[in-house]
């Protein structure tokens, strides 16, 4: 069809569905502002708005999910409604190594209409993506693009690598935090978290956090307030320590071991003295289930792709010889 031939005021197949898109999915975008309680001289209470994001309704019961960077050092938080309706929220729970946090807004709305969720397992290179947010402030904002990338390694507001981000070129800018990303059928498909740019303001290159992560932590922080994390049951030394004491080693190395964890059922050892009174290094995990680990984040994500009671390899290395043991997961917070 060409442009003379198409009627007046006509949609391509293309621009309804992006219409069709936005029309659904954008009752479910919220606008949160981060408010601070201050006082002045006289010990008067007044409140500051400190940032904004944007967020989306999670379930009907008034739940809003948004990034932990737009939540945190706030006391006070509002979540703004499209239709202008607004709500004082409070935390429900937090998880920043995954930049997620979870709001509930004081009272219930009965228009609350929360989003259909995707699978980021089975995206691919190049499909149609759709961000909806509240960048500079600016409500109900629809952006366009594709999904550039995928499984990209982000290093996260809490210093721990965020794994299998969605790379996008829709257009993310500050505000845009917490909002949805979706697909060409209106299904979440992850939340927009970070940009990469010069200035601060869209680059063409942004991430957000996988919709397969959001759904296993956010029912999680709903129920418990923080999301579970599986370990062995040790403590381990950071790079500082690690090179002070050990030098340059690869690996991670065990400064204790819990009473009563699976590590210590499985006879892993810490840090000891030796009778002059020098630190001497027990084990070293040198890799998990294959995957090699040597810091703190290595540790944390490869632990997290498992639950508790399941079982893992551990590589260790002891007394400068490599061996291989078994061992199960708990649950350690």
């Amino acid at each position: 069809m060409t442009l003379l031939a198409r009627r007046a005021g006509a949609l391509l197949p293309d621009e309804e569905n992006t219409a069709q898109v936005f029309k659904t999915a954008a009752p479910s975008v919220v606008f949160v502002t981060n408010i601070a309680i201050e006082q002045n001289y006289e010990m008067d209470e007044y409140a500051v708005p400190q940032g904004s994001g944007s967020g989306f309704v999670w379930d009907i019961e008034g739940h809003i999910v948004t990034n932990f960077h737009v939540v945190q050092g706030g006391d006070a938080f509002l979540v703004t409604f499209p239709d202008h309706v607004r709500r004082q929220a409070k935390v429900i729970g937090v998880e920043p190594r995954k930049d997620i946090a979870v709001l509930k807004v004081d009272r219930a709305l009965k228009s609350l209409r929360p989003l259909p969720l995707g699978h980021s397992d089975s995206l691919v290179v190049g499909q149609k993506t759709y961000a909806i947010g509240n960048p500079f402030g600016l409500n109900n904002t629809l952006t366009t693009g594709v999904v550039s990338a995928l499984g990209r390694q982000v290093q996260g507001i809490a210093g721990v690598t965020i794994h299998d981000m969605i790379q996008t070129d829709a257009a993310i800018n500050p505000g845009n935090s917490g909002g949805p990303l979706l697909d060409s059928n209106g299904k979440l498909i992850g939340m927009n978290t970070i940009i990469f740019s010069q200035s601060g303001s869209n680059a063409g290159v942004g991430f957000a956090v996988p919709v397969n992560a959001i759904k296993r932590i956010v029912p999680q922080l709903i129920a418990h307030g923080h999301a579970a994390q599986v370990g062995i049951g040790v403590s381990i030394l950071n790079p500082e320590q690690k090179y002070s004491i050990a030098g340059d080693i690869d690996g991670v190395v065990i400064r204790t071991v819990s009473q009563g964890s699976p590590a210590q059922a499985a006879g892993l050892c810490g840090l000891r003295h030796d009778r002059l009174g020098h630190t001497v290094v027990g084990d070293v995990i040198l890799s998990i289930n294959g995957q090699p680990v040597d810091d703190y984040d290595d540790l944390y994500n490869a632990f997290d792709a498992y639950k508790a009671g399941d079982t893992v390899t551990l590589k260790i290395l002891r007394e400068g010889r490599e061996r291989s043991l078994g061992i199960n997961l708990i649950n350690i917070n």
